[in-house]
């Protein structure tokens, strides 16, 4: 009885202080990025970030039945306030609301906004009685989305084609410049999923060529998934993705990396087979795929068999006989020119692996090993280079790993290590704690061989992919109470062998520091400073120079950032951005400046941006994350000298119907044409347009 009153007085406490309404299904993803991606980087997997994300959004984590590891996989909590929730579950029982979670020393308003959208306190474990076939058509997490956009200038592989000298036409996109996707899904978490994508790039044909393996949509990803079936954790077929360890076998679940959150998102979470409903068309399994549970122990096993679009050619062996070999795998997915075309699933990848893990009663032990086999249809013969002598070849690559996580109090300790088949080692360890109340520490050391082979791995590293590096990891996260929060970090790293750029064993360091200040709920200033030293060829920039000589390149960023909330439907965010970089004795500059307003009238909502800015090179090059229709990113690379706005406006028509517009352009006023290639643009604007609709069934 007294936890009762207990939890109503929690309630009524909550409603007092805070007079904003906060809506469960959805997310602040403009805020998330900020704090998970405190430097946004052209090269970074985002689509797949979004894809985890979107996989942890619909199977929140139930509070009264989750573990600490499912609560770290949301980069959220720290140890300290993991550990006080399970002390807090211990003393006091499960939880009855989840503002419940104010009465948890460590546990603030902020954190719980943050939170909401990934747990749940609703069980319906009542619908499990049904039969399946009712469920499915009778859940009401259900959607059809489609979207439609493309740019509205002329790109050049839209043109008429020009005739050589020798007579031949030159190359032009075979399709229209319209980018059409569409996804379907009926979901209920922790119970099934089942649903398909298809995507088509601007540029790409709308055929059905079985010749060409083009049918329609130029990519088709599905999946039918069930969960809990008796023994049986997970069950899924078709496209899926796979997350165990530390991400040096099975690495596709939401992994962040260096952030301005420097602590939790070091680590990575064992959370299993998921589902693959993206547009990627690389980076999934495809086949069937199972967890077995029984007690403390599960066991993990896959098949696949997909297609990859690869550039297959044609050599003659020692016997002068003709072989075929694969000379490079093609990412870009896309399949727009006859050449592009001429790869689609040229490639068959088969892949046969699994898991054990073991996770001790109290929770507070998890013991795994993974294996994965994988083969092509042919033989993999790169083009020689010096940088990527150590690079994977062969038709064959097996990896087994180790791994561990270990929880004492607020000290969580991690690890695993792998060995691929060319005697490769990649090892990470870790650790993350909560050294007081109000400060947090983590560390991390990692090492991955020149010859460490991983095709399915996401491990923290400084590269893409975890090979050919040395690094250690600290970081540190101070906030003496809600108005103030300061965070730092500190890599350094090393790369053994040569690199493409960088030809000489070379290392760095990157540091960042972010301080946030909030005066008020309705107030948020935080200041970043970033500086990352790398070393590259000198022949890049000066001629006739040696490919081996190599100039430490120094780059600093700095972001003043202001978000205000002018009141219940409308907020203001200001920005200002730059960047110097230093290499060869040259130094070149950046920056951006932006400003927000945005208006949320429930029903309704307008956000809208201008932005302007000056580079002096590619270097400098500036990032900013914008608001985009729901479940797409855009992160675009401003370069040169010029402005960019963009509106996005979203209407709910009915329970059933939402339905996006977005109108973005930007202006160079260095240039007279914009891209290279067939993607060029005649002329200094480059206007996008985007419409999305989403239906919602059984609301």
């Amino acid at each position: 009885m007294k936890k009762w009153w207990f939890t109503y007085l929690i309630l009524f406490h909550f409603t007092l202080v805070n007079a904003q309404t906060y809506r469960k299904n959805e997310i602040n993803i403009e805020k998330l990025i900020e704090e998970l991606f405190a430097m946004q980087q052209d090269e970074d997997d985002y689509e797949n970030m979004y894809e985890g994300l979107l996989q942890l959004f619909l199977n929140p984590i139930h509070l009264n039945k989750t573990n600490p590891e499912e609560l770290k996989s949301i980069y959220i909590l720290n140890p300290y306030q993991i550990n006080s929730f399970f002390e807090y579950k211990k003393a006091f029982g499960d939880l009855i609301s989840i503002y419940e979670l104010q009465a948890i020393p460590g546990f603030d308003l902020e954190t719980i906004y943050k939170i909401i959208p990934f747990v749940t306190l609703d069980d319906r474990s009542e619908s499990s009685n049904r039969p399946l076939w009712e469920r499915i058509t009778k859940e009401r997490d259900a959607y059809f989305i489609f979207r439609q956009n493309r740019v509205l200038e002329t790109r050049r592989g839209f043109t008429p084609p020009d005739t050589l000298s020798n007579g031949r036409l030159t190359s032009r996109y075979m399709g229209d410049p319209n980018n059409l996707y569409a996804r379907f899904r009926i979901q209920h978490s922790k119970d099934f999923s089942l649903g398909f994508t298809i995507d088509k790039d601007p540029g790409e044909q709308f055929i059905w060529d079985p010749n060409t393996k083009r049918y329609g949509f130029n990519f088709l990803s599905y999946h039918f998934t069930l969960y809990n079936q008796n023994r049986w954790k997970t069950i899924t077929v078709g496209d899926f993705q796979a997350q165990f360890g530390q991400g040096l076998v099975y690495g596709a679940g939401f992994s962040v990396g260096k952030g301005a959150e420097t602590i939790t998102t070091v680590r990575r979470s064992s959370i299993g087979l998921r589902p693959y409903t993206g547009a990627m068309e690389f980076g999934f399994f495809r086949g069937v795929g199972a967890t077995y549970k029984h007690g403390g122990l599960e066991a993990s096993l896959l098949l696949s068999h997909a297609p990859r679009d690869g550039n297959v050619q044609a050599i003659l062996d020692t016997l002068d006989q003709e072989e075929l070999i694969i000379s490079s795998l093609q990412l870009s997915g896309l399949h727009r020119t006859p050449t592009e075309i001429a790869y689609k699933d040229q490639v068959r990848e088969r892949n046969l692996g699994g898991n054990i893990q073991y996770t001790h009663r109290n929770k507070q032990l998890q013991l795994g090993t993974n294996t994965l086999f994988t083969s092509y249809s042919q033989t993999f013969q790169r083009n020689p280079q010096v940088y990527n002598q150590f690079e994977f070849s062969g038709q064959q690559n097996y990896i087994q790993s180790l791994y561990f996580s270990y929880n004492l109090q607020n000290y969580y300790l991690f690890g695993e290590t792998a060995r691929s088949k060319s005697g490769g080692y990649g090892s990470v360890l870790g650790m993350m704690s909560s050294l007081g109340r109000y400060i947090d520490f983590s560390l991390l050391w990692r090492k991955f061989d020149r010859n460490f082979h991983t095709f399915y791995g996401n491990a923290f590293s400084e590269n893409t992919r975890p090979i050919n590096e040395r690094g250690i990891y600290m970081g540190l996260n101070f906030r003496p109470n809600t108005r103030y929060n300061w965070s730092i970090y500190y890599d350094q790293f090393k790369f053994p062998w040569i690199k493409f750029r960088t030809y000489a064993p070379s290392q760095g360091h990157e540091w960042l520091t972010r301080f946030s200040y909030r005066p008020s709920k309705t107030t948020l200033l935080f200041i970043q400073f970033r500086e990352e030293s790398k070393a590259r060829n000198v022949s890049e920039t000066r001629p006739f120079q040696s490919t081996y000589q190599l100039s430490q390149g120094k780059k600093w960023n700095y972001v003043i950032n202001l978000d205000y909330k002018i009141n219940e439907n409308w907020s203001l965010k200001s920005r200002v951005m730059g960047s110097r970089f230093d290499f060869d004795s040259q130094i070149t500059k950046g920056f951006a400046i932006s400003q927000d307003l945005n208006a949320d009238y429930q029903k309704w909502r307008i956000s809208t941006r201008f932005v302007l800015f000056e580079t002096d090179d590619y270097d400098n090059r500036q990032y900013i994350y914008e608001r985009n229709v729901l479940w797409a990113f855009s992160i675009p690379a401003l370069q040169g000298q010029g402005m960019r706005y963009y509106t996005l406006a979203q209407y709910r028509l009915n329970p059933k119907l939402t339905i996006w517009a977005r109108f973005s352009r930007t202006i160079y006023t260095d240039r007279e044409s914009i891209g290279s290639g067939l993607q060029t643009i005649e002329g200094n604007r480059q206007t996008e347009a985007i419409f999305q609709l989403r239906y919602q069934f059984n609301r």
